[in-house]
């Protein structure tokens, strides 16, 4: 019998749009232990990568850690290594671990994903774009800052070309910003910085997008950057959309 994962994602999602925490935790507890017992191998996954995310967003660097070597230990003790479901939880996995600080243990997880979904993805596929633009901000972290922009671009590339690719797109000009910044310094990239951050925000402005619990989750994650090199205004229109949302879920 398989967890319905569906209506799990989707209750998870009103738990965070609503910011209720521990009820996206306990759910995910549940459903984890609901898989076990029913040896659902692919609900069980669902799951731990949900946890990995979450653990992630809050910066539970233990629990966080503890998920991504349950995830990584199931998969391959299930035969799951070299298919794009387990490129998908060494991503996530890496992820986590960028986030808690452990850059140099998430590139190689990322280069193994990397190798699996070019393998096995068409190349327009936004799953790479979101892989690409991780990857990114790892192999920022560990000083490469030229492969860092060209994996960036390639992401905006694909996500240029992907239905409903705007939310994805600000995040990269985002980061982009950011890695000038690591670079070359805010006064000496001053110029990219503004065009990087210009078209970010006019993504945040297009009427087409939608403005639901990952429009605000965006901007919540986005609205620091734009503070951070003076875009004071853009800051606090940014945050008070994502407020306004949250406030209406």
């Amino acid at each position: 019998m398989s967890i319905p994962v569906n209506r799990i994602i989707e209750n998870l999602d009103r738990s965070f749009a609503k910011k209720d925490f521990d009820a996206a935790e306990n759910l995910l507890k549940y459903w984890l232990s609901e898989a076990e017992k029913e040896n659902d191998i692919p609900g069980k996954i669902t799951v731990l990568n949900e946890q990995i995310g979450f653990y992630r967003k809050l910066g539970r660097e233990k629990e966080g850690v503890e998920a991504i070597e349950s995830a990584l230990e199931f998969s391959e003790k299930n035969g799951l290594d070299s298919t794009v479901s387990f490129a998908t939880i060494l991503i996530n996995a890496a992820t986590g671990y960028k986030a808690f600080g452990k850059a140099e243990k998430a590139l190689p997880l990322y280069e193994k994903a990397k190798v699996i979904y070019e393998n096995s993805l068409n190349e327009n596929d936004p799953r790479l774009g979101g892989l690409y633009n991780n990857m990114a901000l790892t192999v920022s972290a560990l000083g490469d800052f030229k492969r860092a922009k060209e994996l960036f671009e390639r992401a905006l590339e694909i996500m240029k070309r992907a239905p409903h690719g705007e939310l994805e797109q600000a995040i990269t000009y985002c980061n982009l910003a950011d890695l000038v910044s690591a670079e070359k310094g805010t006064v000496e990239g001053e110029k990219e910085i503004a065009e990087y951050l210009g078209n970010a925000l006019a993504l945040f402005d297009e009427q087409s997008v939608e403005r639901n619990g990952y429009y605000a989750f965006v901007c919540e994650k986005c609205a620091p950057t734009f503070g951070l090199y003076g875009w004071f205004l853009a800051e606090r229109d940014i945050s008070k959309r994502a407020e306004e949302i949250y406030e209406r879920s």
